[in-house]
């Protein structure tokens, strides 16, 4: 159980999970120097633009992206359903997995970043 309360430390820019490092020190909050530079640069323009602390500015066609992958997500959801219903076995649910794993690759790598102008 404790490895999977150290799973959940991520990276503060970007949620993805950090790597484990073992030993002393303090514990890490970005995953890369970028993400910290990225992540620092986003703090001075949301304040220089008074963005409210746990709020972002996202551009309207990267947020409409990640809005149509997780439709897409969720029609391929809805199609699986529908097709177990009716249907079972090893055949069916390799067919349904192969289904959502194709709706899903679209999210795979997507991280929102905060707009900049």
């Amino acid at each position: 159980m404790a490895k999977d309360a150290a799973r959940e430390e991520k990276c503060a820019w970007c949620y993805r999970p950090l790597p484990l490092r073992p030993g002393p020190g303090r514990p890490r909050t970005f995953c890369s120097r970028s993400h910290r530079q990225r992540a620092y640069e986003a703090r001075r323009r949301a304040d220089a633009l008074m963005v409210p602390p746990g709020q972002v500015v996202v551009s309207e066609g990267e947020l409409r992206k990640v809005h149509d992958r997780i439709y897409q997500l969720e029609c391929a959801i809805e199609d699986v359903d529908a097709d177990l219903a009716g249907r079972s076995g090893v055949a069916a649910h390799r067919e349904a997995l192969v289904h959502l794993l194709e709706a899903a690759r679209g999210l795979v790598g997507v991280v929102i970043e905060p707009a900049r102008q």
